[in-house]
């Protein structure tokens, strides 16, 4: 009884640490396809290098296959997003 109750623990805690990284791995792909949607809305060249830039860089991380690199994209692509957002503001006033 005791060990079942022990690897159904350890099988519950190893599927939502996979599953946790999985969604890492998806918010990195869903930032970057949000940057791509919203590349249209960028009027300002000098914007556009800079996005174009972050995601080569985000796109660098990701292919690290690590959860380091998958942090690194997200953070990278968070902070893009958050630009463009800013940049899109900015211009409506």
């Amino acid at each position: 009884m005791k060990r079942s109750v022990l690897l159904g623990l350890f099988v519950t805690a190893s599927m939502m640490a996979s599953t946790s990284f999985a969604a890492t791995e998806d918010l990195c792909e869903v930032n970057l396809q949000t940057i791509a949607n919203a590349k249209s809305q960028i009027q300002a060249p000098e914007i556009q290098t800079r996005v174009e830039a972050s995601v080569q860089q985000a796109k660098a991380h990701q292919a690290m296959n690590t959860k380091e690199g998958t942090e690194k994209c997200i953070a990278e692509t968070t902070q893009t997003i958050q630009d463009i957002q800013n940049a899109s503001s900015g211009s409506n006033k």
